[in-house]
This record gives C-alpha cells, structure tokens and sequence, in this order.
C-alpha cells in the first residue's frame, strides 16, 4: 500500500452521497481537518482544499442521471474529465459502458477515485495526464462535474469539452450554479436538489442541473 494510499484511508470514512446511495466512496467528513492533514503529509502551505473527497453537486446529478438512464452509456465508450472522487465515472461503469476512463492531475485523487472504484467493483482506468492540454482518444460520451469553479479552469475545460462535441460525443456536464458557468451553449436536460453542508457550500441544498454541452457555433 502505498503512502497516498493510507493517507486517504486513514483520513476519509465510506459513506454513500445523498443523491446516489447505490454509490459508496471514501469521503472527509469535515473540510479542515483533512486541509490541514493534506498540508502536513506534503509539507507544503496554500494548497487547495482537498476537493477528491467530496462528493460535489455537480457530480452527484451526472451519475444520478446516468444510472437512471444506462441507455447513454452502455457499450460506450466513456471519459470522466476532472474526476475527482471517481463518482461519475463509478456511475457510468456500473450503468454497463464498454470502457471508463477517469482522468485526474491530482495524486490523491488519482488514489482516492481507484479505491472508490475498487469498493464499488467498478471497471475505471485511470488516466493522469493534462488532456486538456493535447489530443485525446475517442470517447462517445464525455463527464464533467462542478468544473466552472474558477475562470482559469473555466476557460480551459470549456472550449475543449465544445471540442469534444463537434467530433460527435455527446457531452455532459453536471452544474449547481458557479460563477463561470457559459451562459450560452447549453441544453437543460434534468435538475435535481442536492443536500450539501454549509462547509463546502453556502446553502443546505445547491439545485444542480445537468446540460447537455454544444459545439462552438
């Protein structure tokens, strides 16, 4: 067992996130704590908050949409960008695709989504590289949850994920209302209210929708 390995057991329990209970993940159950514990295991200050272990709105209402509706996925070929916790993809897997792949930079949440895989039984492959950054292989369905936190991230995640269309995926992304969120370019497909904690959010529930991404016109 690697190191990032005990750290994110020792620092997360396994609880299911409200809108998906068919899910279990490793999740904190308090924000500072494991901040601060993060900060200390890499002796670093100013990092940013352990988002992996989290199950964020966005991403409870993609997977809640795909296992309510396994047609989208199954025998597909599928991409979860950002991963985080692994939740959509976890979803997509056990909604029947062909091939789930969850992409992530960060190396405790590259650890934390293949042990929430692993709990789950889930086949996902886990991909590190900056796939924003260059070309990728086909997928037919691309994932992003809560990626429109921050304009850099915004302005890079975007225009790819527009990309990603106009080559014929079909393109989800799961929302609760950040700031750079496109006002353009978007389907409204489902919404949900998703309970979240005054720790990670400023309300009790964050109405979340998932849209449906477009090409660039």
């Amino acid at each position: 067992m690697s190191g990032a390995e005990r750290f994110v057991l020792a620092n997360t329990a396994i609880a299911a996130a409200p809108l998906v209970p068919e899910i279990r993940l490793h999740l904190a159950t308090e924000v500072t704590p494991l901040w601060q514990a993060t900060e200390t295991e890499l002796a670093r200050s100013g990092l940013e908050p352990p988002f992996w272990a989290f199950a964020w709105p966005g991403g409870q209402a993609l997977a809640r949409y795909v296992l309510d509706r396994p047609e989208l996925v199954r025998n597909r070929r599928v991409l979860d960008i950002a991963a985080g916790s692994g939740l959509a993809a976890i979803a997509a897997a056990k909604a029947g695709a062909a091939r789930v792949v969850a992409n992530e930079i960060d190396d405790f949440a590259a650890v934390a989504l293949m042990l929430n895989a692993a709990l789950n039984g889930a086949a996902v492959e886990l991909s590190r590289r900056d796939m924003l950054g260059g070309a990728v292989d086909p997928f037919d369905v691309v994932l992003a949850g809560d990626v429109c936190y921050e304009r850099p991230m915004s302005d890079r995640m975007v225009p790819w994920l527009r990309a990603r269309a106009a080559e014929g995926a079909l393109v989800l992304m799961g929302d609760p209302g950040r700031a750079y969120l496109p006002s353009s370019g978007l389907v409204e497909l489902a919404r949900y209210d998703v309970p979240t904690t005054l720790e990670l959010e400023d309300r009790t529930v964050r109405q979340t929708v998932v849209w449906r991404v477009e090409p660039a016109s």
